[in-house]
């Protein structure tokens, strides 16, 4: 029989193996081969070194467990040396916590003993797509985020590299600050955006039903269950199932939810025979998980294989300096899709705006340019279209803070700086005089915050 070497002359070597096994290291040369991929293998951590020094790969395949070391030394090696190199970890059956820690450390998927080709193909393909993907130009529209702030600078940069990785991701924030939208994006910057993007709502089905809704069901398998039909699983295939204020999952479906992701397989209600699904999980909520897994309300071993890679998308309040940026998007769009001229902010309306709370985030701002646009009665959008909230303590007579009396006593620069010089009082406050911590709140550079204080005449 010829060697694996021999077999792969004419193709170039795309795919390292490292296994100590040497059937599984076949097993895996024989089916790159037949996707027309070839291969180099290696038995040992030394030998994969060697391989890595000499070549260039697109795709690493390793066992967790080598007879002169572990693959997780070798996924850890790989990020630091080759971090545009994906690579992939093959654990144990069972091995879940190996699996985990190696997504964390940067590992692209992973797949579990014995190997499941059919799962081995779709991980190749996502793979050997990303290069492709990666020359188009970037999706633009509803699900762009907006804004130029340091937080948000940071938040696209962990989306570009959320989005080259299979590890599930775990979106926290308020209501209304994105987190759809940054799903969607890590979804239409990967390898699985030609696939659907499913967006379940847990907290909207009833409990009776969850099992039916996200796993399926067999015709007869209940009454009513008149014809055969996919979950929320199968819907997903192949693309991203976005799982939303997963926090309300209860504990029963919390428990098939977990095989689900662990096992990459699930059972229609009715069913007797599993199906293989091949989907990555991006989930959200607004509440703490991990003060649910405290209060004993969300199992801890979800929460960990829910929570590999955590974003964080930050409230508006905590990037004032994007707001001017949201208000010309929003509006532009708001205004095509009503058919109408795009109006403009008069400097009252937009200091409202920047000194607003927003407890509603970025979706509460989008519903006050909306009904501002609609109840306008000019070109201009003034201050009294928008209606903003007052806050108990500062109402005045247009709902902002100092009201309307104040602007009519001051200049919008000294209205501006006074509201400034508020809210960096306020985020000191709340973070107990660290100013680092208070410039991280603001969503500004410790520098910029200084250089506002000097500029305000605010103590040190």
């Amino acid at each position: 029989m010829s060697s694996a070497s021999e077999r792969r002359s004419h193709i170039d070597a795309a795919v390292l193996i490292v296994d100590d096994e040497a059937d599984i290291r076949e097993l895996l040369e024989l089916t790159l081969l037949r996707m027309g991929l070839g291969a180099d293998a290696a038995g040992t951590l030394a030998d994969a070194r060697a391989l890595l020094a000499e070549h260039r790969y697109k795709l690493c395949l390793t066992d967790m467990r080598l007879p002169d070391g572990d693959g997780l030394t070798l996924v850890r090696e790989i990020a630091q040396h080759h971090p545009e190199l994906p690579v992939a970890v093959i654990t144990a059956y069972g091995s879940m916590e190996n699996a985990v820690t190696a997504l964390k450390e940067g590992a692209f998927d992973y797949l579990s003993k014995p190997v499941s080709l059919e799962q081995l193909r779709a991980l190749v393909k996502s793979v050997f797509d990303l290069p492709k993907r990666a020359s188009e130009s970037r999706p633009v529209g509803a699900s762009s985020l907006t804004g130029e702030s340091p937080t948000m600078l940071q938040v696209r940069s962990m989306i570009e590299r959320l989005a080259r990785s299979q590890a599930p991701v775990y979106i926290s924030g308020e209501s209304g600050s994105g987190k759809e939208r940054a799903a969607r994006l890590i979804h239409e910057y990967g390898p699985r955006a030609a696939k659907p993007f499913v967006a379940v709502n847990c907290g909207a089905i009833p409990e009776n039903l969850m099992e039916s809704e996200f796993f399926g069901y067999r015709k007869g398998a209940f009454t009513g269950a008149d014809a055969d039909r996919d979950g929320f699983f199968q819907a997903a295939n192949g693309g991203t199932l976005f799982l939303d204020e997963v926090g309300d999952l209860p504990l029963p479906m919390q428990v098939k939810l977990l095989r689900a992701i662990q096992e990459k397989r699930v059972r229609r209600v009715g069913d007797t025979a599993e199906q293989p699904v091949d989907l990555r999980i991006i989930s959200a909520t607004h509440r703490n998980l991990k003060e649910l897994v405290d209060q004993g309300r969300f199992r801890q071993d979800l929460f960990y294989r829910l929570n590999v890679i955590e974003l964080r998308m930050p409230a508006l309040r905590e990037r004032r300096e994007d707001i001017p940026a949201l208000v010309d998007a929003l509006l532009g769009r708001l205004a095509q899709e009503a058919g109408l001229p795009v109006p403009r902010v008069d400097a009252a309306a937009n200091a409202a705006l920047l000194a607003y709370a927003f407890p509603g985030n970025v979706r509460e701002l989008e519903n006050i340019l909306e009904r501002a646009l609609a109840l306008h009665g000019g070109q201009c959008i003034t201050v009294e279209d928008l209606h903003l909230e007052p806050r108990e303590e500062e109402a005045g007579p247009h709902g902002i803070p100092g009201g309307g009396v104040a602007l009519e006593r001051e200049s919008l620069q000294d209205y501006l700086d006074r509201v400034e010089r508020q809210a960096i009082n306020e985020a000191i406050a709340k973070t107990d005089g660290n100013r680092t911590a208070a410039a991280r709140l603001l969503g500004v550079t410790f520098r910029s915050l200084r250089y506002r204080m000097e500029r305000l005449g605010m103590k040190e």
